[in-house]
């Protein structure tokens, strides 16, 4: 019976390792590392590229981001000025050109800027004009109270909704719904306190008066075009610099992926021609996110590569090893043979020792690989204070321990020939 005589055949191997119970580890030593490095390599190399693909899918594989821009030869970017007002950037008209070449599409715009907030304390923030379509393209969720709504926009309401940690910044020990802030001289009643899934939409610089910006302040965008207007002023000493910009963003969503992919050339051409200065910028996140796949496969391939010499150094190792026990048992294999034992059944008790060797090796390996990788995040976190991301991935455990067992029994082949091509005479005499 086939199933009776393997059981034998492992047992007949393990039986001959444990003679041996120092040398058996020694040689899985280089399985077991070999096994463990892979798995933890490609685990690094996933979780490394886990939050950049995420932040690219967050943007949404539907939707085409376009930013506002200052030309290159615009007077500020060589001081040739020290007083002048920089006009560029996404207009309103944009919206109308864009849904009248796109068939089924949604826009949302927004204008950003960088303020201070005088109420109920002295905070930077990005306020936010926007329409209440914003959380169905960002993903931002509620956490408590409403967003803005259709009658806000219309109504140019002195309403506004605070991302969580702007909430906790100016109400960290009360409800912050119904109260009050100041914002550009104008007092705005928070409505509504929304978490952001990403932080996409942001100008990544400094608010007002050189402080980080503590989180964002979203108003309705006819009340933003009232309020706080399209210019925005800095005076320093002697200069008087300011900016008009209509709008910072304009996410374009389409019905489909595969509207997007022949979009982001059209859009891009449609634009320049009522932009000269080249004063925006055409993001497309599913372009992004197909460019980050590939550069993933191409490093998750060289991580594994490097991480597979080990298991090459491992199975050298085993082939060592099995090449002095061949030596060692010379004259017992000239015994089986005068026994009457085939050449074939030598070659399959030396493979089954090798296999026994890098089976039990690759599952070390792998409880030692799927560890590790969570130990050292845990030690990174805990030095550095930042989160690392690890992630390990059915594909990667299957292939490393496949590479074990495969890396094994080929390495155990040629000792196995070996042991069989002896000449039994000759092994006899062996002392």
């Amino acid at each position: 019976m086939p199933g009776m005589f393997l059981i034998r055949l492992a047992q007949t191997g393990v039986k001959s390792l444990l003679l041996h119970k120092l040398r058996s580890f020694l040689t899985m030593l280089g399985i077991i590392f070999g096994v463990c490095s892979v798995i933890a390599m490609l685990a690094i190399g996933e979780g490394a590229s886990y939050d950049a693909q995420e932040r690219i899918r967050q943007k949404g594989a539907r939707n085409i981001i376009l930013k506002s821009k200052k030309p290159a030869h615009d007077p500020s970017a060589g001081g040739a000025r020290r007083s002048y007002v920089a006009n560029y950037g996404l207009k309103y008209t944009d919206i109308a050109r864009i849904t009248n070449t796109f068939k089924n599409v949604r826009v949302l715009p927004q204008r950003v800027v960088a303020k201070t907030i005088r109420y109920p304390r002295n905070a930077a923030c990005e306020i936010v004009g926007t329409l209440p379509i914003y959380p169905e393209f960002t993903g931002a969720q509620k956490v408590k109270g409403r967003f803005l709504t259709d009658l806000d926009e219309q109504g140019q309401h002195n309403v506004c909704v605070l991302t969580a940690t702007m909430a906790e910044t100016l109400f960290a020990y009360k409800n912050p719904l119904g109260q009050h802030i100041t914002v550009s001289g104008r007092v705005f009643t928070v409505v509504g306190v929304y978490r952001e899934s990403n932080g996409l939409y942001s100008l990544g610089r400094k608010a007002s008066g050189g402080a980080e910006s503590a989180g964002k302040v979203f108003v309705p965008l006819s009340t933003f075009r009232s309020h706080v207007g399209e210019q925005n002023v800095r005076r320093e000493a002697g200069s008087y610099q300011a900016e008009r910009i209509q709008l910072t963003y304009l996410t374009v969503q389409f019905p489909d992926e595969d509207a997007v992919v022949a979009a982001g050339p059209v859009l891009r051409h449609m634009l320049s021609q009522y932009h000269k200065k080249m004063d925006f910028v055409v993001e497309v996140p599913l372009d992004e996110l197909r460019e980050l796949e590939a550069t993933k496969r191409l490093f998750n391939f060289v991580l594994g590569s490097i991480a597979a010499i080990s298991l090459l150094v491992g199975g050298i190792g085993i082939m060592n090893i099995m090449l002095a026990t061949v030596t060692e048992r010379t004259r017992e294999i000239g015994i089986r043979r005068a026994l009457g034992a085939k050449r074939e059944q030598i070659i399959t008790q030396f493979l089954t020792e090798t296999g026994v060797l890098s089976i039990v090796g690759g599952l070390i390996g792998v409880v030692a690989g799927i560890f590790f990788p969570y130990f050292l995040s845990w030690a990174i976190e805990a030095v550095t204070d930042n989160e690392y991301r690890i992630v390990v991935t059915l594909w990667s455990v299957l292939l490393a321990f496949g590479i074990s067992v495969a890396t094994g029994i080929v390495f155990g082949v040629y000792p196995a020939r070996r042991a069989a091509d002896l000449d039994p005479i000759e092994a006899l005499r062996h002392n």
